[in-house]
Protein backbone atom coordinates (compact mmCIF):
# COMPACT_ATOMS: atom_id res chain seq x y z
CA UNK A 1 0.00 0.00 0.00
CA UNK A 2 1.29 3.44 -0.97
CA UNK A 3 0.29 6.71 0.68
CA UNK A 4 -0.14 10.16 -0.86
CA UNK A 5 -1.30 13.34 0.87
CA UNK A 6 -3.77 15.59 -0.92
CA UNK A 7 -4.55 19.18 0.15
CA UNK A 8 -7.89 19.51 1.96
CA UNK A 9 -9.43 21.71 -0.76
CA UNK A 10 -8.71 19.03 -3.43
CA UNK A 11 -10.26 16.02 -1.63
CA UNK A 12 -13.69 16.75 -3.12
CA UNK A 13 -12.22 16.85 -6.64
CA UNK A 14 -10.45 13.52 -6.05
CA UNK A 15 -13.66 11.88 -4.84
CA UNK A 16 -15.88 13.54 -7.47
CA UNK A 17 -19.64 13.86 -7.58
CA UNK A 18 -21.09 10.80 -5.86
CA UNK A 19 -17.62 9.21 -5.82
CA UNK A 20 -17.45 8.92 -9.61
CA UNK A 21 -13.88 10.26 -10.01
CA UNK A 22 -12.55 7.96 -7.29
CA UNK A 23 -14.31 4.95 -8.92
CA UNK A 24 -12.94 5.85 -12.36
CA UNK A 25 -9.37 6.01 -11.01
CA UNK A 26 -9.89 2.69 -9.21
CA UNK A 27 -11.35 0.99 -12.31
CA UNK A 28 -8.86 2.32 -14.86
CA UNK A 29 -5.71 1.99 -12.73
CA UNK A 30 -6.63 -1.29 -11.00
CA UNK A 31 -6.34 0.10 -7.48
CA UNK A 32 -8.43 0.68 -4.37
CA UNK A 33 -8.29 4.18 -2.86
CA UNK A 34 -8.73 4.70 0.87
CA UNK A 35 -9.31 8.45 1.27
CA UNK A 36 -9.22 10.06 4.72
CA UNK A 37 -11.00 13.37 4.15
CA UNK A 38 -9.96 14.60 7.63
CA UNK A 39 -6.20 14.72 7.03
CA UNK A 40 -6.00 14.33 3.24
CA UNK A 41 -4.21 10.98 3.42
CA UNK A 42 -4.88 8.65 0.49
CA UNK A 43 -3.95 4.97 0.69
CA UNK A 44 -3.44 3.30 -2.70
CA UNK A 45 -3.67 -0.49 -2.86
CA UNK A 46 -3.04 -2.48 -6.07
CA UNK A 47 -5.91 -4.85 -6.86
CA UNK A 48 -5.50 -5.29 -10.63
CA UNK A 49 -2.77 -4.88 -13.24
CA UNK A 50 0.39 -3.84 -11.33
CA UNK A 51 1.73 -1.95 -14.36
CA UNK A 52 -1.36 0.30 -14.62
CA UNK A 53 -1.37 0.69 -10.83
CA UNK A 54 2.11 2.25 -10.97
CA UNK A 55 0.52 5.44 -12.34
CA UNK A 56 -2.11 5.70 -9.58
CA UNK A 57 0.03 7.68 -7.08
CA UNK A 58 0.90 10.23 -9.78
CA UNK A 59 -2.77 10.50 -10.80
CA UNK A 60 -3.76 11.20 -7.18
CA UNK A 61 -0.86 13.66 -6.70
CA UNK A 62 -1.70 15.46 -9.96
CA UNK A 63 -5.32 15.95 -8.89
CA UNK A 64 -4.06 17.10 -5.50
CA UNK A 65 -1.79 19.66 -7.19
CA UNK A 66 -4.62 21.23 -9.19
CA UNK A 67 -5.06 19.16 -12.35
CA UNK A 68 -8.54 18.21 -13.55
CA UNK A 69 -9.20 14.47 -13.14
CA UNK A 70 -9.45 14.05 -16.95
CA UNK A 71 -5.95 15.48 -17.34
CA UNK A 72 -4.50 13.30 -14.57
CA UNK A 73 -6.09 10.16 -16.03
CA UNK A 74 -4.23 10.81 -19.31
CA UNK A 75 -1.19 9.39 -17.50
CA UNK A 76 -2.72 5.96 -18.20
CA UNK A 77 -2.90 6.58 -21.96
CA UNK A 78 0.82 6.38 -22.70
CA UNK A 79 3.80 4.75 -21.03
CA UNK A 80 5.82 7.87 -21.87
CA UNK A 81 3.39 10.37 -20.37
CA UNK A 82 4.51 11.55 -16.95
CA UNK A 83 3.74 13.91 -14.10
CA UNK A 84 6.44 16.25 -12.81
CA UNK A 85 6.31 18.72 -9.96
CA UNK A 86 8.55 21.76 -9.51
CA UNK A 87 8.66 23.07 -5.92
CA UNK A 88 8.88 26.86 -6.09
CA UNK A 89 9.81 27.09 -2.40
CA UNK A 90 13.22 25.68 -3.33
CA UNK A 91 13.69 28.46 -5.89
CA UNK A 92 12.41 31.45 -3.91
CA UNK A 93 13.70 33.37 -0.88
CA UNK A 94 10.45 34.19 0.95
CA UNK A 95 6.65 34.50 0.55
CA UNK A 96 6.88 37.80 -1.35
CA UNK A 97 9.40 36.33 -3.79
CA UNK A 98 7.18 33.24 -4.19
CA UNK A 99 4.17 35.44 -5.06
CA UNK A 100 6.23 37.51 -7.51
CA UNK A 101 7.62 34.42 -9.25
CA UNK A 102 4.18 32.77 -9.43
CA UNK A 103 2.89 35.97 -11.03
CA UNK A 104 5.68 35.87 -13.60
CA UNK A 105 4.99 32.18 -14.35
CA UNK A 106 1.26 32.74 -14.74
CA UNK A 107 1.69 35.98 -16.69
CA UNK A 108 -0.84 38.68 -17.39
CA UNK A 109 -4.30 37.07 -17.68
CA UNK A 110 -2.62 33.63 -17.57
CA UNK A 111 -0.84 34.25 -20.87
CA UNK A 112 2.59 32.85 -19.92
CA UNK A 113 1.16 29.60 -18.54
CA UNK A 114 -1.05 29.26 -21.64
CA UNK A 115 1.91 29.75 -23.98
CA UNK A 116 3.90 27.11 -22.09
CA UNK A 117 1.04 24.68 -22.72
CA UNK A 118 0.44 25.75 -26.31
CA UNK A 119 4.07 25.59 -27.45
CA UNK A 120 5.15 22.52 -25.45
CA UNK A 121 2.05 20.34 -25.77
CA UNK A 122 2.17 19.62 -22.01
CA UNK A 123 -0.48 20.57 -19.48
CA UNK A 124 0.70 23.06 -16.83
CA UNK A 125 -0.91 23.94 -13.48
CA UNK A 126 0.41 26.45 -10.97
CA UNK A 127 -1.05 25.64 -7.56
CA UNK A 128 0.14 26.70 -4.14
CA UNK A 129 3.93 26.67 -4.25
CA UNK A 130 4.26 24.18 -7.12
CA UNK A 131 4.24 24.00 -10.90
CA UNK A 132 2.76 20.71 -12.10
CA UNK A 133 3.43 19.39 -15.60
CA UNK A 134 1.83 16.44 -17.41
CA UNK A 135 3.23 15.47 -20.80
CA UNK A 136 5.65 13.42 -22.85
CA UNK A 137 9.33 13.68 -21.79
CA UNK A 138 10.32 16.35 -24.35
CA UNK A 139 7.21 18.41 -23.56
CA UNK A 140 7.93 18.24 -19.82
CA UNK A 141 11.58 19.18 -20.34
CA UNK A 142 10.59 22.18 -22.48
CA UNK A 143 8.29 23.50 -19.73
CA UNK A 144 10.96 22.81 -17.06
CA UNK A 145 13.48 24.87 -19.00
CA UNK A 146 11.01 27.71 -19.59
CA UNK A 147 10.10 27.76 -15.87
CA UNK A 148 13.81 27.77 -15.01
CA UNK A 149 14.45 30.70 -17.33
CA UNK A 150 11.62 32.71 -15.75
CA UNK A 151 12.75 31.88 -12.21
CA UNK A 152 16.29 32.93 -13.17
CA UNK A 153 14.89 36.35 -14.12
CA UNK A 154 14.81 36.08 -17.91
CA UNK A 155 12.46 38.57 -19.62
CA UNK A 156 9.32 36.96 -21.03
CA UNK A 157 10.22 37.71 -24.68
CA UNK A 158 13.25 35.38 -24.84
CA UNK A 159 11.30 32.69 -22.95
CA UNK A 160 8.49 32.88 -25.53
CA UNK A 161 11.09 32.70 -28.33
CA UNK A 162 12.61 29.60 -26.72
CA UNK A 163 9.16 27.98 -26.45
CA UNK A 164 8.35 28.78 -30.06
CA UNK A 165 11.71 27.40 -31.25
CA UNK A 166 11.17 24.17 -29.26
CA UNK A 167 7.63 23.90 -30.64
CA UNK A 168 8.93 24.14 -34.21
CA UNK A 169 11.63 21.55 -33.48
CA UNK A 170 9.11 19.12 -31.99
CA UNK A 171 6.83 19.55 -35.03
CA UNK A 172 9.73 18.80 -37.40
CA UNK A 173 10.83 15.71 -35.49
CA UNK A 174 13.71 14.51 -33.40
CA UNK A 175 16.59 15.06 -35.84
CA UNK A 176 16.83 18.83 -35.47
CA UNK A 177 19.74 20.04 -33.33
CA UNK A 178 18.88 22.67 -30.74
CA UNK A 179 20.40 26.13 -31.01
CA UNK A 180 21.00 27.98 -27.76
Amino acid sequence: MQHVTVPQDRIGVLIGSGGETMREIEDRAGVRLDIDSEDGSVGIETVGDPIAAMDAPDIVKAIGRGFKPESALKLLESEMRRFTLIDLNEQTRNKNDLQRQKGRLIGEDGRTRELMEQFSGAEVVIYGSTVGIIGEPEEVETVRRAVGMILDGAPHGPVYSFLERKHNQMKQGWNVRERT
